[in-house]
């Protein structure tokens, strides 16, 4: 959505903003504070993994299950129920499924088992994006919400093409709400660096990125089979460089289809009124 002035943005009945950006800028705490305000959130997290990874995630728990002789007779004879608990907060299954990939006796996944799932994940989050202007319809029609706030995940800018006007998600996206990048500072890509250092999670990677930071990876390292990859070092180290592969994709998208907020100005808005006066500010800048 374009705007000519910020007061045409505040005149709206209905207002939908897709926030953007890396994890820990605050989107979920901007999208959660909405929410108390009459905004239906919609999280692309969680629609993926309760929508669109569900069964490979439950699939995955069963694998598991199996390799325990206890669990085993009773999942085959239908005595017990497995599934995923996903919640807004609590995304450790999508997570846990996506593994990190290296030695499988430090608890990693074989390098093309994990190509397989990020697969997965590219076109679950695709599928989610795509959701958003149904979801904006259904807030409105079933539950009467009259705004709408989208909480996209940390690897959107992984599955669109700024370049591409014809990109089918960011048409989307654009055409049917607000796009807003929350841009991090330097000190918080230290933050993120060394928080994920000490817990590392799993990622999502464009594919030939993927495959060019295996690479280098275990050229780095002097490492000739994938089963001797240290899961965490790698994870830890690849985590960086998507980092700042990612940086100048988010800004592409804001400059090209949005408007981009600090991340330092997100503790100031305390309530729905700062939040939308807040991106008239902004949209009136940007002309």
């Amino acid at each position: 959505m374009r705007f000519k002035s910020g007061k045409e943005f505040l005149a709206l009945p209905s207002k939908a903003v897709t926030v953007l950006g890396m994890s820990g800028v605050g989107k979920t705490t901007l999208s959660a504070l909405l929410q108390n305000h009459n905004w239906f959130q919609y999280s692309v997290d969680y629609r993926i993994g309760t929508r669109y990874m569900d069964e490979h995630i439950v699939d995955n728990f069963k694998r598991e299950a199996m390799t325990n002789p206890f669990l085993c007779e009773l999942l085959r004879s239908d005595s017990i129920y497995i599934r995923s608990n996903i919640t807004f907060h609590n995304l450790s299954p999508l997570s846990t499924y996506l593994g990190r990939p290296g030695s499988t006796a430090k608890g990693g996944i074989p390098f093309a088992e994990y190509v397989r799932r990020q697969n997965q994940h590219r076109d679950a989050e695709i599928k989610a994006l795509l959701d958003v202007p149904e979801f904006i319809e259904r807030a409105g029609d079933i539950y009467k919400y009259q705004n709408f706030i989208c909480d996209s995940g940390g690897s959107l800018c992984e599955v669109v093409n700024p370049d591409d006007a014809g990109d089918l998600v960011l048409k989307s996206l654009s055409e049917n709400t607000l796009l807003l990048w929350i841009e991090g500072t330097p000190e918080h890509t230290a933050t993120l660096v060394d928080r994920f250092r000490k817990s590392p999670k799993p990622m999502y990677y464009q594919p030939a990125f993927l495959k060019e930071k295996w690479a280098e990876y275990k050229a780095l390292g002097k490492i000739k089979n994938d089963d001797d990859v240290d899961p965490d070092g790698f994870a830890v180290w690849g985590f960086e460089q998507l980092l700042h592969h990612r940086i100048p994709l988010y800004k592409k998208i804001a400059e090209k289809y949005g408007l981009t907020m600090r991340m330092q100005d997100v503790p100031s808005i305390h309530n729905e009124a700062d939040f939308e006066n807040h991106l008239a500010s902004l949209i009136d800048k940007a002309k």
